[in-house]
C-alpha cells in the first residue's frame, strides 16, 4: 500500500488494536477474512464503500447494517473503521481487512507461544508444496471446489501445525485473491513476522545448521541489524559449503559455490 491507503490503513490498525484485546482472536482472523472475501467478491459494494466522495457514516452504516449479527463487534467495529478510511484504490479495502486477519492470527499465536512456530510452518509448507506439483496444481485449481480443499488442508495439517497456521493456509487456498501460493505463503510470512517488528532471513546452507550455530548466526544478524531475525534455514547441497542469508533485497554469500562464483565474474570482468 502506498500514499493515502498506508495512511489509512494505520487509523484503522489502530482501531483493530483497541478491540482485538478482548477479542476471541482466531474466530477474529477468521471473520476479518470472510469480511474481506465478501469485498473482494461483491465488486460493487467494494466500490461503493471504498468511494471517497460518499461520507463515511453513510458507509459505516451501511456496512452495520450488512453485517451486524453476522459478525462479532470486534470485527464489526474493524470493518466499520475500514469502510470510514479513504484509500487510493477501491482493492486496498479488501487487502487491509484481510492483512488484520493475518495479524489476528498471529495475536492467537503469540498468545499461545507459538509464533514462532507459524513462521516457520508456512515457510516449510512452501517448500512441500515446490517438492510437490501434484498437491500445488489440485490446491491452485480454481476448479477444485473449496470445501474440498480444505478437507485436504485438515488433513494433511491439523494435527502437525499451529491453528493459526492452518487457518492461514487455509485462507489462501480457498481465497487465493489474485495471489499465487507461494507469493500468498511470502506475504503472510512477512506480516506474521512484521507482528513483533522481526526480520526474516533466508539461510541456505550445504547441511542442516545445529541449534548452537542457529543462535550464533541470529545472535549475529540481531547486533548487525539492530532488530531480532527470523531463520528460515534451507539445505541445499549445490552450495556446497558455508551458507549464505538473504534479507529482503540483501545477500550476505560465504558459500563457496558463491565465491567460486565471484572469481568467475571477476576473470570474465
Amino acid at each position: 500500500m502506498r500514499g493515502q491507503s498506508r495512511a489509512a490503513f494505520a487509523e484503522v490498525e489502530e482501531r483493530f488494536n483497541s478491540v482485538a484485546g478482548s477479542a476471541d482472536l482466531g474466530p477474529l482472523a477468521d471473520e476479518l477474512f470472510q469480511v474481506a472475501d465478501l469485498f473482494d467478491r461483491e465488486h460493487g459494494l467494494r466500490r461503493a464503500l471504498s468511494d471517497p466522495a460518499r461520507p463515511a457514516e453513510q458507509k459505516a452504516q451501511t456496512a452495520e447494517v450488512l453485517l451486524e449479527g453476522k459478525v462479532s463487534r470486534a470485527a464489526l467495529d474493524t470493518a466499520i473503521a475500514a469502510v470510514s478510511a479513504k484509500w487510493s484504490q477501491s482493492g486496498d479495502l479488501a487487502d487491509a481487512i484481510e492483512r488484520l486477519g493475518v495479524l489476528a492470527a498471529a495475536a492467537e499465536a503469540d498468545g499461545a507461544g507459538r509464533l514462532d512456530d507459524v513462521e516457520d510452518e508456512l515457510f516449510r509448507f512452501g517448500r512441500i508444496l515446490a517438492a510437490n506439483p501434484d498437491l500445488r496444481r489440485t490446491l491452485a485449481d480454481a476448479a477444485v471446489p473449496a470445501d474440498r480443499k480444505q478437507g485436504l488442508l485438515d488433513e494433511l495439517l491439523a494435527s502437525r501445525v499451529a491453528p493459526a497456521t492452518l487457518r492461514l493456509i487455509t485462507q489462501l487456498v480457498t481465497h487465493p485473491r489474485g495471489l499465487g501460493l507461494e507469493r500468498g505463503l511470502d506475504s503472510f510470512g512477512l506480516l506474521v513476522a512484521k507482528y513483533r517488528e522481526r526480520l526474516v532471513a533466508v539461510v541456505r546452507s550445504a547441511v542442516a545448521l545445529s541449534d548452537e550455530q542457529r543462535t550464533r548466526l541470529a545472535a549475529w544478524l540481531r547486533a548487525t541489524y539492530g532488530r531480532d531475525v527470523h531463520l528460515n534455514v534451507e539445505v541445499d547441497p549445490k552450495v556446497l559449503g558455508g551458507f549464505s542469508v538473504k534479507i529482503g533485497d540483501e545477500l550476505i554469500d560465504s558459500t563457496i559455490a558463491g565465491r567460486i562464483e565471484d572469481v568467475r565474474r571477476r576473470l570474465a570482468g
